[in-house]
């Protein structure tokens, strides 16, 4: 039996007169690596919002940890702490390094901060770099600094659109590495946002295809790729552009 972190109930969301999501039943598992893939314009990142509670839905229910969100359901602010993104495009503040992954200690008023900057620093590689200002990074070294922001806080809920996009080999193994140990060291819930089929299948325990805005399929990673049941899961598996 699993047990659902997030439960979503006829959940849609529009903008202006344009449906761009519809989602009529989702369950995302606790401690699982949920893949999102599909084409540009899919719903994938409208998606991701709707799970991090930074838009609220135009119909439906998105039930966290028993908590409703939705038309006149609030998010408590505890909640809200438990779930964190990291986006295709860090956006790091114009400080050094070690500042940046400080940031959500800070508003915390955790204890051992410095402590815990150094050992996310030491889990993404870039200890050597403390002190540099994050503004000097590279591609990959920003969103490995993005990603330790991330898991400094310890979120029960990692949530990653395009985490590794237009990155060298290098950066997508360390990246994909490091989601992996912390969603099997911490039991973290992982949401990758994703359009390299190829990741999904190294990554994730369960792939979910979106086309317009739409759930096709959704399955164990073996049967998702091995014997999906819709044929535009197959068709876009297996290269083909579907509009």
């Amino acid at each position: 039996m699993y047990e659902a972190v997030y439960e979503l109930s006829e959940v849609s969301q529009r903008y202006g007169d344009r449906e761009v999501l519809r989602i009529d039943q989702l369950q995302v598992r606790k401690g699982e690596i949920l893949a999102l893939i599909g084409p540009s314009g899919a719903g994938k990142s409208t998606l991701l919002r709707l799970l991090n509670f930074l838009e609220t839905p135009t119909t439906g229910v998105i039930t966290f940890k028993g908590i409703p969100f939705g038309a006149g359901h609030k998010m408590p602010v505890e909640m809200l702490r438990k779930v964190t993104t990291v986006f295709q495009h860090p956006c790091l503040l114009n400080r050094t390094v070690a500042a940046n992954v400080h940031y959500g200690l800070g508003l915390r008023g955790s204890r051992n901060s410095q402590r815990l900057v150094t050992e996310a620093l030491d889990q993404v590689g870039l200890q050597q770099l403390a002190k540099e200002n994050a503004r000097t990074l590279s591609g990959g070294e920003a969103q490995r600094v993005a990603l330790a922001r991330a898991l400094v806080i310890e979120p029960d809920v990692l949530l990653l659109d395009e985490p590794t996009a237009n990155l060298d080999p290098y950066n997508v193994g360390l990246i994909e590495q490091i989601i992996r140990q912390h969603n099997q060291q911490k039991r973290a819930t992982v949401v990758l946002v994703t359009h390299n089929v190829f990741q999904a299948s190294r990554l994730a325990q369960r792939v979910a295809l979106l086309l317009e805005g739409r759930i096709v399929e959704i399955g164990d990673v073996e049967s998702f790729f091995e014997s999906p049941n819709d044929q535009r899961t197959a068709a876009f598996i297996g290269g083909e552009m579907i509009y």
